[in-house]
């Protein structure tokens, strides 16, 4: 299947699936919520993929799971991980995969860093690799993994991270705050 085919299949799940509910199961560590957008350029004339949606993030990259909702907070799809395990539920059931790298290239059609997510959505580097502030006049933030991720707007509770190797790959998060 193209690209464009794969994107309306998922967008067409996520839109069937809207009336489903996934449970939601308790995890230890951290808990993140708000509003996510994911857009991938097109390459070579394809046709760009994005995706917004709310999410909770919760548990650390060990162990956790991800909900993503549609604005009335029916959870249209679930990624849970443990070692050894990384399961992704949608109204179509379970499928699994190696790891979180590879459900989001399933589904995205570029790995995401989730397991980088949990500290970039708390404005700080991932410690499982290496980082490196960006300079002035570049925003405020870092660099890691191929990724620069601004925390120029933070302190509204925004933060952006911008892949540029080919495809380029942005994502936003508008975090909730207590």
């Amino acid at each position: 299947m193209n690209v464009a085919g794969r994107v309306a299949a998922l967008l067409a799940a996520l839109l069937m699936a809207a009336c489903a509910v996934v449970p939601k199961t308790p995890v230890a560590g951290v808990t993140l919520s708000g509003r996510l957008a994911v857009h991938v350029d097109g390459v070579d004339g394809g046709a760009a993929r994005s995706m917004n949606a709310a999410f909770e993030l919760q548990g650390d990259p060990q162990a956790g799971h991800l909900n993503l909702s549609t604005p009335l907070g029916n959870v249209v799809a679930q990624a849970r991980w443990s070692p050894g395990s990384v399961v992704l539920v949608t109204s179509k059931g379970e499928e699994r995969f190696a790891d979180l790298n590879a459900l989001t290239h399933e589904v995205l059609g570029e790995s995401l860093p989730v397991a980088a997510l949990f500290d970039w959505l708390q404005g700080r580097p991932w410690p499982g690799a290496a980082s490196v502030a960006t300079a002035a006049p570049a925003a405020p933030g870092f660099e890691q993994l191929g990724w620069v991720v601004s925390l120029a707007g933070f302190d509204d509770a925004l933060v952006a991270a911008r892949r540029e190797r080919p495809p380029v790959v942005t994502l936003r998060a508008k975090l909730d705050r207590p």
